[in-house]
């Protein structure tokens, strides 16, 4: 017998990686409340099947003009202590920064889905430049040990964790002394596909959001050092930062459309990938479409690129030993080592179908069914 499922969500103001985790979760369970403390219409994902339930604090985000949320993330943990989850079996906690306090608000089963223990929480070089003067900076400071109080004294309450990475895993390890499992995030492997009729052109790619932590200023210094054609495609607030440093042979595209992207992915040699991510969707969503990916070895991609199979690994000990590897890579590259059709069959591991098929495993574990 199927247990009744209740679904948690930190928020919805964007459809990103983590709230097409829930759209999954809710497409495998249906009938399953989803709890959500802020929502905005354009944040939540086309698919998810049921309306998401919110409270008091969405009422103050709304009375805020919906421009930000961050004042109201004092106010999370209570919100979530206090859900009611009225005759749910199992709780599914879809957690980056305070979702799993809604562990003390039930006696049901808990799975905490991580996507990361809050990083801005635990790692203090990611809160800088974040706040405004001083008090901003001091008031940033408390919420974020006010954070890694909460997450320490709700792990051990949850009945089952759950990473979306191996890098997750560890950090999980260290920070909360839990072991986790790990299911890797849903990517749509059914939108990205192969065109074997399409020739690839001579030019690699850069896509997904222009910001610090992804270091596309790595990839776009190696393409003017190894004076090759690089196609960047998105946006962000480090766009005219690398517009500054580019040279002739790259080319920004700024946000594009999914058709865009998918042309992208099937006519570029390869996607450079020069961040660490906890997982990464993007080289997934290249390598669906058979495209190889040549990546810092380091992060997500451990878990997601078979090197000589469906990409290559670099690797430096500092950023100019990264600029010059990633430059030696592209100059080096050689498309006819790489297959196709067996890169897509890999990312296949990785579909939506893959998702929700190993999360009701991790469900019939923790309800006994």
């Amino acid at each position: 017998m199927t247990p009744r499922i209740a679904l948690v969500h930190e928020r919805f103001t964007e459809v990103a990686g983590s709230e097409k985790v829930v759209e999954q979760l809710s497409k495998q369970w249906p009938q399953a409340r989803v709890h959500v403390p802020i929502v905005r219409a354009c944040g939540i994902p086309s698919g998810l099947r049921t309306t998401p339930e919110t409270a008091l604090l969405n009422r103050l985000y709304r009375c805020c003009g919906e421009r930000s949320y961050a004042p109201l993330m004092p106010l999370m943990p209570s919100y979530f202590r206090r859900i009611d989850f009225g005759d749910a079996e199992v709780v599914i906690i879809s957690h980056h920064a305070f979702a799993t306090q809604a562990a003390f608000a039930t006696s049901a089963s808990t799975i905490a889905y991580v996507h990361s223990p809050a990083r801005w929480a635990w790692n203090a070089s990611l809160r800088r430049g974040e706040a405004g003067g001083r008090v901003g900076a001091a008031a940033l400071t408390m919420l974020a040990s006010s954070a890694r109080r909460a997450e320490i004294a709700a792990a051990p309450r949850l009945s089952r964790l759950v990473a979306n990475s191996t890098m997750v895993k560890q950090r999980i390890e260290q920070c909360w002394n839990r072991e986790a499992a790990v299911v890797h995030p849903p990517v749509d492997t059914e939108a990205f596909t192969p065109d074997l009729d399409i020739v690839r052109k001579d030019f690699f790619l850069l896509a997904g959001r222009l910001v610090p932590y992804k270091r596309p200023d790595v990839a776009i210094l190696a393409a003017n050092a190894a004076k090759t054609r690089l196609v960047v495609a998105g946006g962000g607030r480090s766009l005219d930062y690398c517009r500054s440093i580019a040279g002739p042979t790259v080319t920004f595209l700024g946000r594009v459309t999914h058709t865009q992207l998918l042309s992208l992915h099937r006519r570029t040699r390869a996607l450079l990938m020069p961040g660490v991510e906890d997982f990464g969707i993007v080289p997934v969503e290249a390598m669906a479409c058979g495209t190889p990916v040549i990546a810092l070895g380091s992060g997500g991609v451990l878990d997601s690129v078979v090197p000589g199979v469906t990409g290559q690994f670099v690797r430096g000990a500092s950023d100019r030993e990264l600029v010059a590897e990633f430059a030696s890579a592209m100059l080096g590259f050689d498309g006819s080592n790489y297959d196709e059709s067996v890169i897509r069959a890999h990312a296949e591991q990785f579909s939506h179908q893959a998702f929700r098929r190993k999360m009701q495993a991790v469900v019939d574990e923790v309800s006994g069914t």
